[in-house]
């Protein structure tokens, strides 16, 4: 093989392989909102799941508690640490608590609610899911006349709608104790200071919009869970596969809707 047949052989293997990723993209966006519809559809049909959801609501919300909680208490202590020290500069130390509560409250406190969920609940689901489909249990629940839509994706897309948003206000909450502790007890902030500060500079807009985001978030990240595990094909080694997928493309997602959603409302 020459030189120049070699780069045109490599030339046409990157445009495959890139026609390929902008094909799977287009049809996963695409099976993406065809499941949106059918959960949307199904939830307000009878009859209603509610031990099912609420199982769900235990799963995402409840056993998410401890994790997202020492996630914002050291996420907020180590954003007034850095803080404190850019500020002491200046002597600007009273701006460290609206600093750190802004960016809880628009930014860090939903995007890693969103991802503490994603790793825990996301891939727990991904995983039931595509073992019930691939050893056929799926199947069984239509044999049945049970809508697997309805009995195993509604619950946990409403889950994860209604518990993150949740879950970011707990980190909104253990951001600032932590915080808190570092600016006052380890920097010498005045706890005066620290606490008029945030109710000068906090608006209940600023935790609106983490509010929505973490609905946003919460949907996005457990309706990608459900599809990739509802879809998995090829075994064990198929479950495994659309769990790595169902995490790397919530990641990359919840980043990229935090850029749109900040820019409606900014």
């Amino acid at each position: 093989m020459t030189p120049e047949s070699s780069r045109q052989s490599i030339a046409v293997q990157t445009v495959e392989s890139v026609g390929r990723s902008l094909i799977d993209f287009i049809n996963d966006v695409g099976g993406l909102l065809m499941m949106l519809t059918d959960v949307l559809r199904w939830s307000v049909r009878p009859p209603y799941r509610l031990q099912n959801f609420a199982q769900q609501l235990d799963f995402v919300g409840v056993g998410s508690v401890f994790l997202v909680g020492l996630t914002g208490t050291f996420s907020g202590m180590v954003f007034a640490h850095q803080s404190a020290r850019a500020f002491e500069l200046f002597g600007a130390e009273s701006l460290v608590a609206p600093t750190v509560a802004l960016t809880l409250s628009r930014e860090l406190a939903p995007v890693f609610s969103a991802l503490m969920v994603t790793m825990r609940a996301g891939s727990a689901m991904c995983t039931e899911l595509g073992t019930m489909r691939v050893t056929e249990q799926v199947d069984a629940l239509e044999t049945m006349a049970v809508n697997p839509v309805q009995y195993l994706l509604v619950p946990r897309v409403l889950a994860g709608l209604i518990m993150v948003p949740m879950l970011v206000m707990l980190f909104n909450l253990a951001g600032m104790l932590g915080a808190y502790f570092v600016a006052v007890v380890v920097k010498g902030v005045s706890a005066g200071t620290f606490l008029t500060r945030t109710q000068q500079w906090l608006d209940p807009e600023d935790l609106g919009e983490g509010l929505i985001k973490g609905a946003v978030f919460g949907l996005f990240v457990t309706l990608v869970a459900c599809f990739k595990g509802y879809n998995a094909a090829g075994g064990a080694k198929g479950v495994g596969q659309a769990t790595t997928q169902a995490m790397v493309s919530s990641a990359l997602g919840i980043f990229i809707l935090d850029y749109f959603v900040g820019v409606l409302f900014h």
